[in-house]
């Protein structure tokens, strides 16, 4: 496959990239390295993303060319989508970029079914940005250090800092290919992680008042309201990496995060410590992920949302 991705790339002018709303590192890191490869190679590209790039990810290399409305999906060539394991996830533009006659999707969710003609999934990739890397070798393109920076964010945040089951031998080798080229390991992550804004730990504060643990405290869970956001001048991307302390508590075996989009409708990001597949209890709802990351969305009240998603939890477990 990636001999055939690289085939369309040499014959084709114009490029669209895109990817998954509630942008996160690997899909950011992963469009910005995609768009230096391509336009190093003299082709002419466009980032789309349906959402604004977060405040902690603005210092990658090249952020400043996304743009976040699409003018003429049709008068592409190709359009790639990465880091997405479904078309919808594009959000309101799907149909649009879906209508673009060559499509490749580069992916690593266990949750994508192939929704592309041409598709490069690995699910035992550590992250898109790791799939992208290959490409880049194959290609024979030079890693120039704004490829490095993006690539290496791309990996550093989809293996929790390197310390996620999907962290492997081979990311580590990438990891250290990147650092020689220019990715300096300290600066990305402090920019990544240490620029929170006031209102972020405001907002963190409230959220960890909402605390609480099911099935003998093997399930973890936090609750972020749109009051909560509102009361402390906070946006909604601050909650990024909040469901991780849960995560980290003693004994806890699956932490999860309810977050409410709008009355009786909640999005629920899940983590687990890899003894249970959240995957498949996202999948259940209409969700999907990895198997110790995943995330859905379940209409109705809070109490009945929380019920569903420990239920199915258990259930998972004892299968």
């Amino acid at each position: 496959m990636l001999d055939r991705i690289v085939e369309v790339i040499n014959s084709c002018r114009t490029f669209l990239v895109t990817a998954h709303v509630r942008l996160d590192g690997d899909a950011l890191g992963s469009e910005l390295a995609l768009y230096h490869i391509l336009r190093g190679m003299g082709k002419e590209v466009v980032i789309y993303n349906q959402d604004e790039t977060p405040e902690n990810y603005k210092f990658l290399p090249g952020s400043g060319v996304i743009v976040n409305t699409l003018e003429s999906a049709p008068d592409f060539d190709v359009v790639f989508v990465l880091d997405c394991s479904e078309i919808e996830r594009i959000g309101d533009e799907a149909s649009r970029v879906g209508s673009i006659g060559r499509m490749i999707n580069i992916d690593h969710h266990i949750s994508n079914g192939g929704f592309c003609n041409i598709s490069l999934i690995d699910t035992e990739a550590s992250s898109t940005g790791e799939i992208l890397y290959r490409l880049l070798e194959k290609m024979k393109v030079d890693l120039t250090a704004d490829i490095a920076i993006n690539l290496y964010a791309a990996i550093l945040t989809d293996t929790g800092s390197f310390h996620h089951s999907n962290t492997g031998k081979d990311t580590f080798a990438i990891a250290g290919k990147l650092v020689e080229k220019g990715a300096d390991p300290r600066w990305i992550a402090e920019m990544v992680y240490e620029v929170n804004p006031p209102a972020k730990i405001e907002l963190l504060a409230r959220v960890l008042d909402t605390l609480e643990f099911d099935w003998d405290g093997k399930i973890g869970s936090i609750t972020v309201t749109r009051q909560m956001i509102e009361d402390v001048g906070a946006l909604p991307e601050y909650t990024e990496g909040f469901v991780d302390f849960v995560r980290s508590i003693k004994g806890v075996e699956v932490a999860v995060i309810y977050s409410e989009i709008s009355k009786n409708n909640f999005r629920m990001s899940l983590r687990s410590k890899g003894k249970i597949n959240v995957e498949r209890v996202a999948d259940k709802f209409g969700g999907g992920g990895h198997l110790s990351a995943a995330a859905c969305m379940i209409e109705g009240d809070i109490d009945t949302v929380k019920s569903s998603i420990v239920n199915s939890v258990i259930n998972q477990q004892k299968k």
